[in-house]
């Protein structure tokens, strides 16, 4: 099975790409896939994908947006007690998953 986002990565002009025929570009020239290049560019997809894993895996684990309209209305009126533990919450999750260095 062909690597569908490496090779529009690897070969930019790439318009389809097919498991059965192979890429093709917008006129339907069929494009030389050169493996080295397609790894090159999915360790470079892997790469990223790795180094923002942290941001998806905290995202279902952060308060709702709900919870922060609330906090922040009794934070404007004076009380702060909810936007503590908000941002308590939101620190517990970036705790769990800390940004890599």
């Amino acid at each position: 099975m062909l690597n569908h986002e490496a090779i529009y990565r690897a070969y930019p002009l790439t318009a389809t790409v097919s498991d059965d025929y192979g890429a093709f570009d917008a006129d339907g020239n069929p494009i030389t896939l050169d493996q080295t290049l397609v790894d090159a560019a999915a360790a470079e997809i892997q790469a990223e994908l790795d180094a923002t894993q942290y941001q998806r895996n905290r995202q279902p684990e952060y308060p709702s947006l709900a919870t922060f309209a609330d906090a922040y209305y009794w934070a404007q009126k004076g009380d702060n007690t909810k936007m503590d533990e908000y941002v308590a919450a939101c620190d517990a999750v970036k705790a769990k998953y800390p940004k890599p260095e």
